[in-house]
């Protein structure tokens, strides 16, 4: 398919306001009567939440890294169907990337697999003609990437902004909007950044049609849009989940990231007798139920990659999401899948629901397949913070000061149902909570600083995030798992 009309939306450093412009434009698009779709470059989970909220789209990632170069753009081509024009947040500074990688999996980079233009963000609150060495300098510095405009975010007066137009008419870059300062804008933070939308859906829609009413005071939005359209014409192939995993069957070598070397694919499972296979080809029984895998949701548990649900469906698995604050496994649940989120802020209400507690302890120790990653590793801990948890592991979780933040290349320690021993993977971390591990417990991963995570036979839980596009035999092994139960 060609790659819709698409603007990167980028800024000289993180707090410019890219978000706030980003999730305007979006809504304002979506209200001008665009069908928007919504982009954030990199291991973000906070940002599409808003994004789906301004858009009525799942919010999606784009992320060289963890889903590796050459899916960027077949990931765009999948996530845009359906929409008109695309609008693409980005990460960091625009040129800001993994450490030491120069600038791989930063908003440029995306950028300029995407062919795409990028407008930038730049917050003048503190500045005046300055802002003109700025821009110069962010165009001068990497002339593949090509800068159609600017925001200016943080305005204070019609002067100010005299002042700042006049530094930045020599560039010859057009300054496409200008934003004043609204406390509407401010959204709750926390010590891993925004409040995330599925916590408050009112206050963020409040603060969304905010950013939108400001992106139409202050943006020329035919502009912008005349700049989506001047993106380099071009054709990729969608991916496609079904596709994806018909894909493992055939041989081939997978790879994660940059240095990553290649990894057998684990062959996708086509069911057991009597299951059919994809819906549409002849020759098959009649479809039975599939196997239910259940996905922890709700305001705790919102982290999690849009594709990876959309990779279970295609391998045969009926998806329901649940939340563990209020309700227990869904029936007939064969396999559950925990992502991540914020259990620490809410643990005290998470041990209440003594149910679902001693529910999921009794059906992993039946021998239930289960994923987790970070808040659903804490949340198979025996206590977190004190608060009593399914104690599915012999471990408990504490909230701590220190940060752990970025991309991880990781090595499976331990055979489960779901990764063979020495799988190579690029993940992310995210936290800022431990986890005190007893003695002699199998690792899930091997880390350049040590072991990671807890591993058993039909158990898989850890800090790591992983995209499963760049994984899509997990999917698969999950759903295989889940029918064996």
């Amino acid at each position: 398919m060609s790659l819709i009309p698409r603007v990167v939306v980028a800024a000289p450093s993180s707090g410019a306001g890219k978000t706030t412009v980003a999730v305007g434009l979006m809504a304002a698009l979506r209200q001008a009567g665009h069908v928007v779709a919504g982009f954030k470059v990199g291991p973000d989970y906070i940002d599409p939440g808003f994004h789906a909220v301004a858009t009525g789209r799942p919010g999606r990632n784009l992320d060289p890294m963890l889903s590796g170069e050459e899916r960027v753009e077949p990931l765009f081509a999948h996530g845009s169907e359906g929409a008109d024009l695309a609008v693409v947040e980005g990460v960091m500074g625009l040129y800001d990337g993994a450490l030491g990688t120069e600038g791989f999996s930063s908003t440029a980079h995306v950028a300029k697999l995407l062919k795409a233009p990028v407008v930038l963000v730049v917050d003048a609150s503190a500045a005046g003609r300055s802002v003109g060495a700025v821009v110069q300098g962010f165009v001068a510095f990497d002339t593949e990437v090509r800068i159609v405009g600017v925001i200016l975010n943080k305005v204070g007066s019609d002067r100010h902004e005299t002042e700042v137009r006049a530094g930045i008419a020599p560039t010859g870059v057009p300054v496409l909007g200008v934003l004043r300062r609204d406390p509407r804008l401010t959204v709750p933070s926390r010590h891993l950044g925004l409040v995330p939308a599925a916590e408050q859906r009112e206050q963020a829609e409040q603060a969304v049609e905010a950013a939108a009413e400001l992106v139409h005071q202050g943006v020329d939005l035919e502009a912008f849009v005349t700049a989506a359209r001047a993106a380099t014409r071009h054709t990729a192939t969608p991916w496609d989940p079904i596709n994806e995993l018909a894909s493992l069957k055939a041989p081939s070598a997978r790879s994660t990231g940059p240095g990553a070397p290649a990894e057998p694919a684990e062959p996708a499972e086509p069911g057991e007798p009597g299951e059919p296979g994809e819906p549409g080809q002849p020759g098959h029984p009649p479809r039975v139920r599939r196997p239910v895998v259940a996905v922890a949701g709700g305001p705790v548990f919102s982290f999690r990659y849009t594709e990876t649900t959309e990779l279970l469906t295609a391998a045969g698995a009926e998806v329901v999401t649940f939340d563990p604050l209020t309700d227990t496994l869904p029936e007939a649940t064969s396999a559950l899948y925990l992502g991540g989120g914020f259990p620490e802020l809410h643990a005290e209400a998470l041990s209440a629901n003594t149910k679902l507690r001693e529910q999921v302890a009794a059906e992993v120790a039946a021998g239930l397949p289960v994923i987790a990653e970070c808040a659903g590793l804490l949340y198979l801990c025996r206590e977190l913070d004190g608060h009593p948890m399914t104690g599915v592991l012999p471990a408990t979780g504490r909230m701590t000061s220190r940060l752990t933040l970025g991309y991880r290349t990781a090595i499976a320690a331990t055979s489960t149902d779901f990764f063979d021993e020495g799988r190579r993977v690029r993940g992310h971390e995210f936290h800022r909570t431990t986890v005190d591990l007893d003695a002699d417990v199998p690792p899930a991963w091997h880390l350049p600083t040590g072991t990671e995570g807890v591993a058993r036979p039909h158990v898989h839980a850890s800090y790591l995030h992983l995209h499963w596009t760049a994984t899509p035999e997990v999917a698969a092994r999950l759903v295989k798992a889940a029918r064996k139960r």
